[in-house]
């Protein structure tokens, strides 16, 4: 087994329905490492955490543990997994889709203790759908805090939610997260339910970068010092120590460019790359430019192979029939000229103004995407305070 994980899989699903949980009870790590998401015991940032699936050779008891839990045999690994960890709550959508693009299927997490669709368990649901992430097992969480009859009632709610959804055949798991129940028949269900991915390694490399980070201490002394972070996933190709990395769509519309010093799979220094799985790219970019985030949403890859930045976007439109993510739901009206939008691409967020609206529309944006076409693009309209869900684009040449 290579040190790279194979292939990403996204938690999803309202606020504190477990998902952090159930990804440290999986793999062992607790995926909320910033000081305001401890502080406030949610996720606001995407989490990431991997793990290696394995099974039992006596039993055939499915873990992530090298001694079966239930039998004490020794078990055989059967393929890595990284997990992105998405918040739950509404203000931070648009953070929830940017992991989204990087998700090869999901775990939707949904308490068995509430009513089922909460606001955001219906709105992930659609950003699944909308980004096209079709591979989902439904985790029916916190079965422990309610009695059998409220379980039963609570799954047959999750089964008609998902009734003529992306998810309307997914396998439903009950579970308790908190006192590790039945996580080994989530780890079955994944390895049934969602396959890695066929990728190209030999096709131009092109990551997208969810996550940029500035991983100098204060005090560190200037021979110390070492260059940006970028965290992501590859879609295609290799990369490779040493080679030269274009960054699109760069810092105040300039691209940049770095010889690549470094490169992470699994907390590991590797040489190379591939496809799947989450990584990190190391290079010799001042980190003031890749701190706090500031350049997550962009593209990586070779000099002059990457897709075009664009400021203009021209997008062929669906519209939903209501907003999801409020109680009201209200009706989607048509875009209108000169009205902001924002739009996701890729691990991109960015707002545009409606320059032509209709079927074919178009949209100036405020910063610029590295994308190109039949690229999908998520449509969210500001509706009271927040921005909602309103619908999809295909990027037309």
């Amino acid at each position: 087994m290579r040190i790279q994980s194979e292939v990403n899989i996204g938690l999803v699903g309202h606020v504190d329905h477990g998902k952090t949980t159930l990804t440290r009870a999986i793999s062992g790590i607790w995926a909320d490492t910033h000081s305001e998401e401890r502080k406030r015991g949610i996720t606001i940032k995407l989490g990431y955490a991997d793990a290696v699936f394995r099974k039992c050779t006596q039993c055939d008891t499915y873990t992530s543990q090298e001694k079966c839990p239930d039998c004490g045999g020794e078990t055989e690994a059967l393929r890595k997994i990284s997990f992105v960890d998405a918040p739950g709550h509404e203000t931070l959508m648009a953070t929830m889709l940017s992991g989204a693009a990087i998700m090869d299927g999901a775990l939707l997490v949904i308490s068995a203790n509430e009513e089922c669709p909460q606001l955001q368990t219906k709105e992930h649901l659609m950003a699944l759908q909308i980004i096209g992430v079709k591979k989902i097992v439904i985790v029916q969480n916190k079965i422990d805090v309610v009695d059998k009859e409220k379980v039963i009632e609570n799954y047959d709610q999750i089964k008609a939610f998902t009734n003529g959804t992306v998810a309307e055949n997914a396998p439903i798991i009950p579970i308790s997260a908190q006192h590790n129940i039945n996580i080994d028949q989530v780890i079955k269900a994944i390895e049934e339910t969602i396959p890695t991915p066929v990728r190209d390694e030999k096709k131009t490399p092109k990551m997208l970068v969810a996550r940029s980070f500035d991983v100098n201490k204060p005090g560190i002394t200037p021979q110390k010092l070492v260059g940006g972070i970028f965290g992501g996933a590859l879609q295609q190709g290799k990369l490779s120590v040493g080679e030269e990395a274009e960054i699109l769509p760069g810092y105040e519309g300039k691209p940049l460019k770095s010889m690549i010093v470094s490169l992470f799979a699994s907390n590991t220094n590797v040489s190379e790359i591939y496809p799947g799985g989450l990584v990190g790219v190391g290079t010799q970019l001042d980190s003031f430019l890749t701190k706090a985030d500031n350049l997550s949403g962009s593209v990586l890859g070779h000099p002059g192979e990457l897709p075009p930045v664009m400021k203009r976007l021209t997008l062929e439109i669906n519209l939903l029939e209501r907003a999801i993510g409020t109680k009201e739901e209200l009706k989607v009206e048509e875009i209108r000229r000169k009205e902001l939008l924002m739009v996701n691409v890729g691990t991109a967020k960015t707002v545009g103004e409606v320059t032509k609206p209709g079927r074919i529309a178009e949209l100036e944006l405020k910063l610029p995407v590295c994308a190109e076409a039949n690229d999908r693009v998520a449509i969210s309209r500001r509706i009271g305070a927040r921005w909602r869900l309103i619908g999809y684009g295909v990027i037309v040449d």
